[in-house]
């Protein structure tokens, strides 16, 4: 009997567990576990791009609940069936503009085809109404353009909600094509 006892508060606490959602199936983080300690060789970078993806840790309802937080996710998407995409920053912004964190060392390889998401948790309020990412991208191919968005997903009394913003170029760096002049 008491055996069972065990085996069962033993599973109610491991499920009770907060469970990182920025863990692979490895126990890695996510981000983290992408990275290379390779450097690309910027001669066959025909693409290069700078992404301002504005993100909602918080919003206002009314007057009763002024502030009401919000979990957001950054997904990286690399739209292209045959290229790869290299992203060598993210980081991340408060609304005063300040850098709160840098999350990767490294450049990331993202195969084509493939997505990498990263959520903020609604607890995390380092970011502000008003947070945002800096991504920087590249890629070999100039045809090479990433869907880079953040969701933002909240609840509001009995109600959930969501909506998405999608990331813009602040600074398109794509260099001229190379031609032999005569």
């Amino acid at each position: 009997m008491r055996i069972l006892f065990f085996c069962i508060l033993t599973l109610i606490l491991n499920s009770c567990q907060n469970q990182n959602p920025n863990l692979n199936k490895s126990g890695e983080d996510e981000l983290k576990s992408l990275e290379v300690e390779q450097t690309l060789d910027k001669d066959l970078v025909n693409f290069k791009d700078l992404i301002y993806v504005p993100i909602y840790s918080d919003i206002y309802i009314d007057n009763n609940n002024p502030e009401h937080l919000l979990a957001a996710t950054l997904s990286i998407r690399n739209t292209s069936i045959n290229d790869t995409l290299y992203i060598s920053k993210i980081d991340y912004y408060n609304t005063g503009g300040t850098l709160v964190k840098n999350y990767i060392n490294n450049t990331i390889i993202l195969n084509p085809m493939a997505t990498v998401n990263y959520v903020i948790e609604k607890e995390d309020t380092s970011g502000g109404s008003g947070a945002n990412f800096i991504v920087e991208v590249s890629a070999k191919n100039r045809n090479t353009r990433p869907l880079i968005q953040a969701i933002m997903i909240g609840q509001f009394n009995n109600k959930s909600f969501s909506f998405s913003t999608d990331g813009y170029s602040i600074s398109d760096k794509t260099p001229a094509l190379k031609t032999d002049k005569k």
